[in-house]
């Protein structure tokens, strides 16, 4: 392993460790404040925290790199990814939050990591085959939300578990687009754009449907300071930055990762515990994140 693929594998490490704890924080938040008024006051703060880095960057960046980032062609680039991930994430966070209303922190992390299995199943739209192998990761996928989620006697999800699956398929969209656009804009800038479009669309949430109170947001002040300075500010752009130059499959099993830490959190911080059965599942799910991003036959042969 090259010093280039090391460091861009630990940034996506220290990704994972991120959003694994940012499910605690998530869960904490919501004690005081709505779903949307914490995802509203994040994100404004993601945005304001990569300000003075943009400045720094730009400071630091070649005049090349800058001539190439003013242009039209890069500034339309920049508009459109920022808008496209912004409302993407916007609709993903407000599913996963508002889901974490009714499920444990771990089981929020393993089933939001469904994205790393649903990604490649969206490939299809874009004319990219999908092999057994990542059929048969689908149906451990599969088997593993089943024992994780249909416990008890009613055989069906529960709303919060339904929720966090649908933004699970949000996310995996998220990640395709992030793909498209990170190699083609400044990664720090369209993540900066994201949060923005992202904290002003759970701000008019917030005014609609909420009653935000100043005194139970000052109350939240920890978990909402992480979640926007570390999860969205840091851990979000890590991402954007990580995945450039990265083999994606590397990239996706180190960010799957996050569902194993989002366990270890929840135990450790509020003490939240998985019965064997939804342990099972979880060992399943990740068996099926593991498989669908192993490199097939003809990966490896044009690796060689």
């Amino acid at each position: 392993m090259n010093k280039f693929t090391l460091r861009q594998s630990m940034l996506l490490l220290l990704t994972s460790v991120i959003w694994g704890a940012a499910f605690v924080a998530q869960s904490v938040g919501m004690d005081y404040i709505g779903p949307f008024t914490f995802n509203a006051i994040r994100n404004l703060i993601g945005a304001i925290v990569l300000i003075p880095c943009i400045a720094f960057l730009r400071r630091k960046s070649s005049a090349k790199q800058e001539t190439a980032n003013d242009s039209q062609e890069g500034k339309k680039a920049l508009l459109s990814g920022g808008l496209a991930c912004g409302v993407l994430l916007f609709v993903a966070t407000s599913l996963q939050q508002i889901g974490m209303q009714d499920t444990t922190v771990g089981k929020a992390g393993f089933v939001t990591a469904m994205y790393i299995v649903l990604v490649p199943v969206f490939g299809i739209f874009l004319k990219k085959r999908v092999g057994v192998r990542v059929w048969a990761a689908i149906a451990l996928a599969v088997a593993g939300l089943y024992l994780l989620c249909m416990t008890g006697n009613r055989l069906s999800f529960q709303r919060g578990d339904l929720l966090v699956l649908c933004c699970a398929g949000v996310f995996s969209v998220h990640i395709l687009t992030v793909d498209h656009y990170s190699p083609r804009v400044d990664g720090v800038k369209m993540s900066c754009i994201q949060f923005l479009v992202c904290g002003i669309l759970s701000g008019i949430c917030m005014l609609l449907f909420e009653r935000p109170d100043v005194g139970q947001i000052l109350q939240a002040w920890l978990p909402i300071l992480y979640a926007g300075v570390l999860s969205c500010g840091v851990a979000y752009t890590l991402q954007i930055v990580g995945q450039k130059g990265l083999n994606p499959t590397v990239a996706s099993l180190i960010l799957s990762l996050e569902a194993v830490f989002s366990v270890i959190a929840g135990w450790a911080i509020l003490g939240q515990t998985l019965s064997g059965r939804e342990k099972g599942g979880c060992a399943l799910m990740f068996a099926a994140i593991l498989l669908s991003q192993l490199p097939g036959k003809r990966e490896q042969e044009e690796r060689s």
